[in-house]
């Protein structure tokens, strides 16, 4: 079963080589995707050169397009069986994509999330703590789900659950887009405990407080649609 990681990049010179190696580290096969948004910083300076020792498939994008401009676009060449996202920064190891895969390999799903919510508290600043847990309370309830951790990068699935999806979010929101996507398919999604070691904005952290009033947005605006779209199909069917 081959893994497809794919990993967007924008201005990460200081950590993109250690993420490489350690997501080379990891005992499976693979093939890892990297999608530059247009870096300033000598990212793709390192990432030529890292493409250069095989086993990387890369892709330069012409203007920064967001987190999920660049995961659609790594999507859209991925071959693997099974995907999975890697954010550039080390706030993550991807040493657990063995643990994340298991429940896929067993049958049990074809959707894994992995979870910072799972066990210890995450050592999260206030703000970002409850504006996950509101993003997380409001997600379930609009959709009778029961995650701990919509917005997590690790979203693992078998890349046949996604063909077909159209998406059209292109910023940090995708996240929540598949997400949603996902459930309004009937996936059941299994949640797995990740350790999680956050990094701040001088650190180059890119999510921003807005970043959680456009995700309330975005699940207010998917659930009614599919409100709306259910609304329809009952009314073709009455006629």
């Amino acid at each position: 079963m081959k893994l497809s990681v794919i990993i967007p990049v924008w201005n990460e010179v200081g950590t993109l080589k250690t993420v490489l190696d350690t997501v080379r580290a990891v005992p499976l096969e693979m093939e890892i995707i990297v999608v530059d948004g247009n870096s300033t910083d000598g990212t793709r300076a390192v990432l030529e050169a890292e493409a250069a020792k095989g086993g990387i498939v890369t892709i330069y994008q012409s203007e920064k397009n967001g987190r999920g401009g660049a995961l659609r676009e790594g999507l859209a060449v991925a071959t693997g069986d099974v995907v999975v996202f890697q954010d550039a920064d080390l706030e993550l190891d991807p040493a657990c994509f063995p643990d994340l895969l298991q429940p896929i390999v067993q049958g049990r799903t074809d959707v894994v999330f992995g979870s910072r919510f799972l066990g210890r508290r995450p050592p999260m600043t206030f703000l970002q703590f409850w504006g996950n847990r509101a993003i997380n309370t409001v997600l379930n309830l609009l959709w009778s789900t029961h995650l701990t951790d919509v917005e997590t990068c690790y979203q693992m699935f078998r890349r046949s659950a996604v063909e077909g999806m159209q998406f059209e979010r292109s910023d940090m929101s995708f996240t929540l887009e598949l997400t949603m996507r996902l459930i309004e398919q009937g996936h059941s999604i299994v949640e797995v405990p990740i350790d999680y070691i956050p990094r701040g904005r001088d650190e180059g952290k890119k999510l921003y407080w807005a970043d959680g009033f456009i995700g309330l947005w975005l699940l207010l605006k998917y659930r009614i649609g599919r409100a709306k779209r259910m609304r329809e199909t009952m009314n073709e069917g009455e006629a």
